[in-house]
This record gives C-alpha cells, sequence and structure tokens, in this order.
C-alpha cells in the first residue's frame, strides 16, 4: 500500500502528465484542404489587352475597375470580374454585334498583369495585410514575406481559411512550426485563402 507522501507524489505525477497531454499539440497532422484551383479569371486592377482583328481604334489595353468592370468604346461598361479571356472576348464579340458596331468581330482578350489574386495574413505577424498571390506561394511563404511571427506568436495554432466557392468555406488549424521542422508539408496557397496567428496563452 502505498504511504500517503508516495500517494500524492503519484497523483501529481498523473496530473501533471494528463495536463502535458492535453497541452500538448495535435495539430502536427498532416493539413487537409481542398487542393488550390487555378482559373484565369479577372479581377478589379487586372490589366488586359483587347484585340480586335482590322480595328486597331478598338484594339486596346484596359484595367479592370474596383466594380469589376471597364469601359468599352461603343460598348460602354462590361462587367469582367470572375470572368476567364475567353468570356470576356465572347461578351465583347456580342455586345458589338448587339450595337451593330461591327458584323462579325473576331476579338481576342490577352492578359497583361495580375494584380487582384491575392492572400491575407493576418494576427501575431510582424505586418499584418494582404500579400500578391505568387506561383507556388505557400502558408510559410506568406509568413516569411509579412516579417515572420511576431514575439507573441502561437506557431502550433495557425488557421488557415479557404473559400470553396461563393457561398462555403474550410477551415483549418494547424502547426507552422511542424511544417518548419520538417514533421509535416508545407501548404499551397490559392487566391483568397487567409492565414490568421493566433497569440500564445504565455503572451
Amino acid at each position: 500500500m502505498l504511504r500517503p507522501r508516495a500517494h500524492a507524489f503519484s497523483l501529481f505525477a498523473l496530473l501533471a502528465s494528463l495536463a502535458l497531454g492535453g497541452c500538448a499539440p495535435t495539430t502536427a497532422r498532416p493539413v487537409r484542404l481542398p487542393p488550390p484551383t487555378e482559373t484565369n479569371s479577372l479581377g478589379p486592377g487586372d490589366i488586359f489587352e483587347v484585340l480586335v482583328y482590322d480595328e486597331p481604334s478598338l484594339s486596346k489595353p484596359f484595367k479592370v475597375a474596383p466594380d469589376g468592370t471597364v469601359d468599352f468604346p461603343f460598348v460602354g461598361a462590361l462587367a469582367v470580374e470572375g470572368k476567364e479571356p475567353q468570356e470576356i472576348a465572347h461578351a465583347l464579340k456580342a455586345r458589338l454585334m448587339e450595337e451593330r458596331i461591327l458584323k462579325n468581330p473576331q476579338v481576342s482578350v490577352l492578359v497583361k498583369e495580375v494584380n487582384s489574386k491575392k492572400v491575407s495574413v493576418f494576427g501575431m505577424v510582424q505586418k499584418p495585410g494582404q500579400l500578391q498571390l505568387t506561383e507556388g506561394m505557400t502558408v510559410v511563404h506568406a509568413i516569411s514575406a509579412v516579417g515572420g511571427f511576431s514575439p507573441l506568436a502561437d506557431r502550433d495554432r495557425v488557421t488557415l481559411t479557404r473559400k470553396i466557392d461563393k457561398t462555403k468555406s474550410v477551415r483549418v488549424v494547424f502547426s507552422v512550426a511542424a511544417i518548419t521542422e520538417g514533421r509535416i508539408a508545407d501548404v499551397p496557397l490559392q487566391a483568397g485563402d487567409t492565414i490568421y496567428v493566433e497569440q500564445t496563452v504565455w503572451g
């Protein structure tokens, strides 16, 4: 039979191990997210060039306005946000024919600059804000681009929110420390992703 002091020590050790087990990160599992979707759709700030065959006066670059439109000669405002280049070309051709500007125009659209595809990094980082999404950007790249973690960052509790469609999104919590230590893979980003770094409970 355990003596009172030994019993108390055993109970303390058990409680301590349970407490440590409860606080140990469970976020070192692989991050499960829908894979990034690649799209050529345009948005505000993007620049594209319209080429209308044999019509140099209608062939020029356009910048998508904040409301997602461009003002095209003889046609007026044309909604282009969320459309891919071939869709914009088709819409322009249709409008030029509807307005009887041209009978059967040959229209093509070439993307010159993509400025609308961004990711957001907030919480306990040095310079919270938005970043231009670049090819191959990951969570670690994005956090590094905003100056890295702040002293109060909880590197084991980073949340990534990803839109699945216009009404649905998915959110996961994971450990960036586990990524940098090579225990789990880094997470590729897609346009619209939001990263939030929690504050450590010790801060």
